[in-house]
């Protein structure tokens, strides 16, 4: 502590990596354009989670969309070149409620047939139709949503 002010440095933080998904209906030639949300008591959030011992970025995120809406892996139409990155540093409460480095990484998927099965992390679903831009969480999920818009060029 210098003069009463605490350094911290960002090196002794925890890091934690979670990777999902935003998923679309219908495909890229033939979009419903309608995107999943995860619904939580007072938030939306994407199926995602943290990643495991051994798995890539990619394989993650298939994991945690499966385990999270009951959709098959092999349901989903990855789209090549989208991949986007967030890194924030919240508290959180599964660390003692320290102040964390997380990096979010989210792919794009589409899905043709648009069942989902919510696990026991979330209290339902929806699709949201889609008209950019949109207003649903100003950190993660609404600066997900403007670089979406970017790359399909809508």
């Amino acid at each position: 502590m210098i003069e009463g002010i605490s350094i911290f440095t960002f090196s002794q933080m925890k890091q934690v990596k979670s990777c999902g998904f935003i998923l679309f209906s219908g495909n890229r030639n033939h979009p419903q354009k309608s995107f999943l949300l995860m619904k939580h008591s007072d938030r939306y959030d994407l199926p995602k989670g943290h990643i495991e011992l051994g798995e890539s970025d990619l394989e993650c995120a298939l994991r945690e969309m499966n385990e999270e809406t009951g959709i098959a892996i092999d349901a989903v139409q990855v789209e090549p070149g989208f991949e986007y990155r967030s890194t924030y540093y919240p508290q959180s409460a599964r660390y003692n409620n320290e102040m964390i480095e997380k990096t979010l990484i989210i792919f794009l998927g589409w899905v043709d047939s648009p069942t989902v099965t919510t696990s026991t992390e979330h209290l339902g679903y929806e699709w949201i139709d889609w008209q950019p831009p949109h207003q649903i969480q100003t950190q993660t999920i609404d600066p997900l949503l403007t670089a979406v818009n970017a790359f399909l060029g809508d």
